[in-house]
Formats: C-alpha cells, sequence, structure tokens
C-alpha cells in the first residue's frame, strides 16, 4: 500500500528506479517523499517500513536494533550515488520559434527512456544548420522525438539498453533534444567515442559523418580513384568531406568563399581548393579532369555548372539548397551525360535505416578515425546557456567546422 517517508527537507522527490535496490518494494511504484518524521523510531512489526531495508520477509523486528534508518540514509545516499533529479535544463524557443535571442535555457522534466533507448548525461552537442531551420519554424522531429533541438551528443550512458552499460561513453545520433543536459536515444544510434577524442571533438561527429557517409559513399557511390567535389568545403560537412574521400582513396577538389577558406580548405586535405567567389569552379574542375561525385549543398546556379563538371556516369547528391531549391534542368544534358540527381535527409528516416547506418559508420568510417585520418575541425565552443550566441555565430558564415555546445 502507499505510503510516505520522509529522507530530509532538501531530499525532493525521487523514482523507485533512481533508488533502487533501496527501495525493494517489487513493482515500479513512484514513492512520494513527503513526511518529516523519518528521525521517529520505526513501529514495531511494521513490514511495509522494514521492508525499505530488506529485500524480502522474514524481516527482523524494528525494535531489534539491527535498522538504521539514519545510517541507512546516509550509506545509501552518498557523495558518489545522488540520485538524478526530475527536471534538467535545456535550450527552449520563445515562442516556439524565432531568432536567435529567441533561445533560452529552461527547466524541463527529464526524459525518459522507452524500451531499447538509453539515457546520456550529455557533455556536449553539435550545432547544425538543420537546427536554425527548426528554430525558424521548419524541419520538425520526427515522431516520439523531442521538440527541443540537438541532432548529436556526446556524453555518459546513465540508464543502459542494447550493447551499452552504464558509465559507457557514447556519441549519438538524435530525433532532436542534444541541446539539454540529459537525452535520451535508440541504442543502436550510439557509437563508442573514438580513442582520443574528447567529449567536444565526438560531439561533431555523429550528425556529420553520418550524413557523408549517406550520401557520399552510399547514394553518390563514390569508389578509389575516383574525384569528388565538395561545396561549402569548410563547413563542419565540408571538412568532413574532405577528409572522409581522401581516407577512401578519391582524389578531392573542395570550393569555398573567399582565399582564405580556401586555404584551409586545402590545410584539410583537398588536392585542388577553388575560391568560387573569383573563379568558375567548373572551369577549373574541367581543366582537372571533371569530377565523379559532387556533394552540393548550395543548389540554386551551382547545378547547371555541377552538370558541366560531371564526367560521364557522374552523381551529383544535393544535402541542402542554400542557394535555392529550384534549378534549371537539360534535360538532354542530363542524358548526354548519363548523370545521376539524387539527395537524401537524415533526420525523417525511420529507426532500423538509422542503425544500419549507423553499424555501417562504425565499421567503416571508426578506424579512420582511430587511425589519425579523419578529425572534426572545432571553431568554436559555447556553453548550453549561450546557445543563442552560438546560433547568431553560425549565421554570420564566418566559421570554420564545428561549433559546439559543452555542457556543465
Amino acid at each position: 500500500m502507499p505510503f510516505a517517508v520522509d529522507l530530509g527537507l532538501n531530499a525532493g522527490d525521487l523514482r523507485l528506479q533512481d533508488v533502487d535496490p533501496f527501495f525493494q518494494l517489487g513493482h515500479a511504484e513512484q514513492l512520494q517523499v513527503l513526511a518529516d518524521r523519518f528521525d521517529e523510531a520505526l513501529a514495531p512489526n511494521d513490514a511495509n517500513l522494514c521492508g525499505l531495508f530488506h529485500d524480502e520477509p522474514p524481516f527482523p523486528d524494528c525494535q531489534s536494533g539491527a535498522i538504521q534508518p539514519r545510517k541507512a540514509l546516509e550509506r545509501k545516499f552518498s557523495e558518489e550515488s545522488v540520485p538524478m533529479t526530475h527536471s534538467m535544463t535545456a535550450i527552449a524557443i520563445q515562442g516556439g520559434k524565432g531568432p536567435a535571442e529567441a533561445l533560452y535555457a529552461a527547466q524541463i522534466p527529464r526524459p525518459e527512456p522507452q524500451p531499447g533507448q538509453i539515457l546520456i548525461k550529455v557533455h556536449a552537442a553539435g550545432i547544425n544548420r538543420p537546427d536554425i531551420i527548426q528554430r525558424l519554424g521548419g524541419y520538425p522531429p520526427p515522431p516520439g522525438s523531442p521538440d527541443t533541438m540537438g541532432l548529436e551528443v556526446a556524453g555518459e550512458v546513465v540508464e543502459a539498453a542494447g550493447r551499452w552499460k552504464v558509465g559507457d561513453k557514447v556519441c549519438a545520433l538524435l530525433g532532436g533534444g542534444g541541446y539539454a543536459e540529459y537525452a535520451v536515444c535508440d541504442a543502436r544510434h550510439a557509437l563508442p567515442i573514438p580513442k582520443g577524442l574528447d567529449f567536444v571533438t565526438a560531439a561533431a561527429l555523429p550528425e556529420t559523418v553520418f550524413t557523408v557517409y549517406a550520401n557520399v559513399f552510399e547514394h553518390g557511390a563514390l569508389k578509389a580513384g575516383e574525384t569528388l567535389l565538395v561545396h561549402g568545403a569548410t563547413s563542419g560537412i565540408g571538412t568532413i568531406a574532405i577528409q572522409m574521400g581522401k581516407a577512401a582513396g578519391a582524389r578531392v577538389i573542395a570550393t569555398a568563399r573567399g582565399g582564405a577558406k580556401a586555404a584551409t580548405a586545402r590545410s584539410m586535405g583537398a588536392d585542388v581548393a577553388i575560391d568560387s567567389s573569383i573563379d568558375d569552379f567548373a572551369e577549373v574542375t574541367k581543366r582537372e579532369g571533371g569530377c565523379d561525385v559532387v556533394l552540393d549543398m548550395v543548389g540554386g546556379d551551382y547545378f547547371s555548372k555541377d552538370l558541366d563538371a560531371l564526367k560521364v556516369g557522374g552523381r551529383i547528391v544535393f544535402i541542402a539548397a542554400q542557394g535555392g531549391g529550384e534549378v534549371p534542368l537539360q534535360i538532354f544534358r542530363l542524358m548526354q551525360k548519363r548523370a545521376v540527381v539524387t539527395g537524401s535527409t537524415l533526420r525523417p528516416r525511420d529507426p532500423d535505416e538509422k542503425a544500419r547506418l549507423a553499424a555501417e559508420v562504425e565499421r567503416v568510417v571508426w578506424p579512420w578515425i582511430e587511425a589519425g585520418k579523419i578529425a572534426p575541425h572545432l571553431d568554436r565552443t559555447f556553453p548550453l546557456g549561450q546557445a543563442a550566441a552560438a546560433h547568431a555565430h553560425l549565421e554570420t558564415d564566418t566559421h570554420v567546422g564545428k561549433i559546439v555546445l559543452a555542457v556543465e
């Protein structure tokens, strides 16, 4: 039957699973810690209260001195095992959508993992351009995902499932909810943090690496010896795409706006770096022999130049359309090139497809990272509470690589 026990004025409300096996009642009941009488002696033969300290009957005589409530509490709730609270800090949007300054830190309920999910104590969360689209009212989270932003995190497992155990250090692809102190995800969508990487660096991996692998290596079918053309070369996606292309044995041509960014792309490993603000990237690419795969996040008037630069049998893969979502399509030119034009999004994919992709990324890309062939380029790190400033910085388009939120 329900009852209340005092754990002190500042104990708060505790769930059974937070303090198990301290409360051994046989079922995951909710215990509300309310009263202010725990220091009083336990009533004789009170099996309910005696059961708090012993797994099963027969319980000892409560007057025998075998039960020491105060010492039991001190032993269970030591500094090393303080239970998690029900609420957490997360980033919300005033009014549901708005500019960067609409982001603010709020107290919201901590998520509860469902079967097959892990709960992660977040140490860092990556920021991605789709987060801005969501903040502005587009790109909604898939069904069952949190409404809050954040598509990738790194942290420690605090509630386990699948192959993970409590304390494992992971980075994970999320449907949402990464801008927070805790996040839940399908256990199959988490990967071990590669050797040598800290939480902040690992948080820059999942969304970026999954996107590049799915689009360049699966849809684009890039092979060793082929040439990859990467637009937006100094973005988080671009810097990783250059490195993954090189790790796979491809030649990489990269475009960026401005001489300094082109030089950065070259330092990332690009064989040819083009300042697209002054040079025609299609002409330069053709002089270099053309390209087999184009990774395009620009769209707009880039498409006709992509097609011009493409070798016969080449593939153009769209992952965004920052320069415009409508393009002129010369059908006969497409036919002459025997070109494939495709594209994809990552977030709406079903859980089984993301799990398949995660397994492929771990099999193919993780060894490249651990061998030092790939390393996320970090532009800046902001505290969680400064998410608004982080978004504003991303929107300036001056960044090189990834922007990450650090969660204390």
